[in-house]
């Protein structure tokens, strides 16, 4: 609509079509980054039904530790026989025992709940010191100057020159045995955390850390010369806050994709330690513990491997796609040039 002014024969632009005004609206409608990334990973089928298999997989593996109700069997009671006097030893599933029993009457439900919480525990638990390192020692080589960055790419370097497996093997075997503050034998020194998890983690831990390290140090290096960087310096914000406000949040998000496949790589390592023998000892069990335990029994109870082996196999691939989807969500960039790279159309949403 137009108006008229009073007294002359033109007329001005109502203030409610003004361009500016439309203009600004859309700005406001406009969902954010995040709201964004949490579109595009809804959209992502695969991510969401993987996200909600590890979210059942954690709470039934928790209430399985902690209740009667869900674990249903003392996971380290042996039942040769049952109440009427038949043989409970390696059966198969059935209406008692879920999953069936092992060869010294154990029912595999409750030992794979167990297994399953601790292994979680482990990847997540290895996973949280190696971001909480690689962060640190990547701001360190980021912004430290080029002497301390050259020490840490030297450090890095050398660890990548080493297979992963062998390193963490030989880091648990110096750590095993000996009277550390924290790793003293016997009782647990940090409650709730038994020394043979908190063992495995820093083990797993130390050798790790690297590929966070390089991650971050990539990302701040990259950060530093963009222009809402260079405006805040110029505006006169400390260095603390222009790292803090501007430059880690910027940085975190492949962060937060290489923690999903971080996770699983942990829960690995520990599985092939384990089978190997050098796992968690008893009275713990793990996933690969109970591969390893049914390794002896595999012609005459192959269920004693294919449950913790399905289990870690579950865990693998549905870390993977959740990290796949969150990759694409906060970097959708990525998902353009997989796409073009194997001769897909860009999909236009």
């Amino acid at each position: 609509m137009r108006s008229s002014i009073p007294g002359s024969g033109t007329s001005m632009p109502n203030e409610s079509a003004c361009p500016s005004a439309i203009d600004s609206s859309r700005i406001m409608a406009t969902p954010g980054p995040l709201a964004q990334a949490w579109r595009r990973l809804n959209s992502n089928r695969l991510a969401v039904v993987s996200g909600v298999i590890l979210t059942v997989i954690a709470v039934v593996s928790i209430l399985g530790s902690t209740t009667s109700f869900v674990q249903r069997h003392d996971p380290a009671a042996q039942a040769y026989t049952d109440a009427t006097g038949t043989n409970n030893t390696d059966r198969s599933p059935n209406r008692v025992n879920w999953l069936g029993t092992d060869g010294l009457g154990r029912d595999i439900w409750a030992r794979m709940l167990q297994a399953t919480f601790f292994s979680l525990r482990i990847g997540i638990g290895a996973e949280a010191v190696i971001v909480a390192l690689g962060i640190s020692l990547g701001l360190l080589a980021g912004l430290g100057g080029q002497r301390t960055d050259r020490i840490i790419v030297w450090i890095t370097d050398l660890a990548f020159a080493f297979p992963d497996i062998l390193m963490i093997i030989l880091v648990r075997q110096v750590l095993l045995g000996r009277d550390w503050p924290i790793l003293g034998a016997g009782s647990p020194q940090i409650p709730g955390v038994p020394s043979a998890l908190l063992l495995t983690v820093i083990a797993i831990s130390i050798v790790s850390w690297v590929t966070i390290c390089r991650l971050v140090r990539g990302q701040i290096l990259s950060l530093h010369g963009q222009e809402y960087v260079l405006a805040a310096r110029a505006a006169g914000a400390s260095p603390w806050r222009t790292l803090r406000v501007h430059m880690l949040p910027n940085a975190i998000s492949p962060v937060i994709v290489a923690i999903t496949f971080g996770i699983p790589r942990n829960i690995f390592a520990e599985a092939s330690l384990a089978f190997i023998g050098l796992g968690v000892p008893p009275p713990f069990a793990s996933l690969g513990s109970l591969m390893s335990d049914g390794r002896a029994h595999l012609q005459t109870n192959s269920l004693l491997v294919i449950w913790p082996a399905l289990a870690v196999a579950m865990l693998m691939l549905c870390f993977t796609f959740l990290g796949d989807g969150l990759r694409d969500a906060l970097d959708p960039r990525s998902r353009r040039q997989r796409r073009a790279s194997i001769g897909l159309a860009p999909r236009h949403r």
